[in-house]
């Protein structure tokens, strides 16, 4: 790669991460403000975790992301499969343009179409806006970005090994746990941790979506944020930074570890 390439990559990173690298830094700042650096101190995380209705909002947040990563990780593992042995191909076409378009369209097009869904609903059944709510939302966008993720793997698959289990007598539920979903685990995690930062760091449909008596935390932060600057803020962003990375190192020594598995694996049975 020639100098300016390396220069342009550089730029772009830093552009990227200063300011986040700034946010950090001035969570422990001793002066409160994002103006100068006085000296370091953890009183900003003590009074971060001392504040209940924060700590409360944290908990919902991070339940909210691992339930919808996991429900939407497993109906969208399916979804793909389905689409994979789909046959009609204006069908699948159909399926993929819908999968496709959820993918794109505006995060306010879909928070206020839930609203919309969900105040229907609770005209007749009383559903209120709260926990449910945003769980099936979540769940909802996060399936197009698993199924997206996970098709693409389903072929790369050899065809061979599909046939070669059937005519050795394997049933389709022995053929799905047996040889397909050992080789899409990688996608499969891959969608996990996408669907999870997804719903971890989603605002806009949260916001149409949450009620009075429940709360996500980019929803809190964004009301913190209005009153003024606050170091809980600063705080809060450099927790939720620090898991979303640690999430995706993990996600990449999960993925080698069972990518050296398989080598391994495949120079034993040679």
């Amino acid at each position: 790669m020639k100098w300016y390439g390396k220069l342009y990559i550089f730029s772009l990173t830093a552009i990227l991460y200063i300011p986040i690298l700034f946010l950090m830094v001035y969570s422990f700042n001793s002066a409160g403000n994002m103006i100068h650096f006085e000296g370091f101190t953890l009183e900003h995380y003590q009074s971060l975790f001392s504040n209940d209705r924060l700590m409360a909002v944290i908990f919902n947040t991070i339940a909210v992301a691992l339930l919808a990563a996991a429900v939407a990780t497993v109906i969208g593992t399916m979804g793909a499969i389905g689409l994979y042995h789909l046959k009609d191909k204006k069908l699948k076409v159909s399926l993929l343009t819908l999968n496709n378009v959820l993918m794109v369209s505006s995060d306010v097009v879909i928070g206020a179409s839930f609203l919309i869904m969900f105040t229907a609903i609770g005209h007749f059944t009383g559903l209120g806006l709260g926990f449910m709510t945003v769980l099936i939302s979540h769940i909802a966008f996060c399936i197009p970005i698993v199924v997206i993720i996970v098709l693409p793997k389903l072929y790369e698959m050899n065809g061979n090994t599909l046939d070669a289990a059937r005519d050795l007598g394997a049933t389709e539920m022995q053929l799905l746990n047996k040889v397909m979903l050992p080789q899409l685990m990688p996608a499969i995690l891959g969608g996990f941790f996408m669907a999870l930062t997804y719903s971890l760091d989603d605002f806009t449909v949260s916001f149409f979506v949450t009620g009075n008596g429940f709360s996500v935390l980019s929803v809190e932060v964004y009301a913190m944020a209005r009153k003024g600057i606050s170091m809980e803020i600063n705080a809060i962003s450099t927790i939720l930074f620090v898991v979303i990375m640690m999430g995706v190192l993990g996600y990449y020594v999960i993925q080698n570890t069972m990518k050296h598995k398989r080598l391994l694996k495949r120079g034993i049975q040679r």
